[in-house]
């Protein structure tokens, strides 16, 4: 039985040919598995030739888990891209599918419902920060898209300026006055 929090192994966003457009791996150095967990995809070389086998075998829309080369894989499409959120064949896939929807919803949220591979690399900043708030290190820390969404969201401009002429300085010294000699007539 697994009563690790580590759940995740990789978070990945590929495109319609293949190629990847993010990948995240996660080689927790606290993992209880120690050694055996940083092995698995620890090189370049060995993440390319998964990913490429990955997009092989998922490239057609229709399935959304997969068992491949020891990883249970969830992924979902968009457009012209696939996203993934890979773990252990020993983790519970209903939890992995729960943070892939929070992730994409939210991500859809942001972005507008514009998920494709342009919109995605130009506001790369907020697809990594969504993927920060919901993944930790391997471990998934929120599954409710509203909640990632809105701690991502950029904070609206105020529309309001504040206008500063010699009038309002005038009339902030004047009222300053008005509460001093108040005060000293207190006395």
């Amino acid at each position: 039985m697994n009563l690790s929090l580590f759940t995740v192994s990789a978070f990945l966003i590929l495109d319609s040919e293949g190629h990847r457009v993010l990948a995240k791996y996660y080689h927790p150095k606290s993992h209880p598995n120690g050694s055996e967990a940083n092995k698995h995809l620890s090189t370049l070389k060995d993440q390319r030739a998964f990913e490429k086998g990955l997009w092989a075998k998922t490239k057609k829309p229709g399935g959304d888990i997969i068992l491949y080369d020891s990883q249970l894989a969830v992924y979902r499409h968009s457009l012209d891209l696939i996203l993934y959120i890979v773990g252990s064949p020993a983790e519970n896939e209903i939890m992995l599918h729960g943070a892939l929807t929070a992730l994409c919803d939210a991500v859809h949220l942001l972005l507008r419902n514009q998920v494709e591979k342009r919109v995605v690399l130009e506001n790369l900043d907020l697809v990594l920060l969504c993927l920060d708030e919901t993944i930790d290190d391997g471990i998934i820390v929120e599954t409710d898209s509203t909640t990632i969404a809105s701690r991502v969201s950029r904070p609206k401009a105020d529309t309001t300026e504040i206008v500063i002429n010699e009038q309002t300085i005038m009339s902030a010294y004047q009222t300053v006055r008005d509460k001093v000699q108040q005060k000293i007539q207190q006395l």
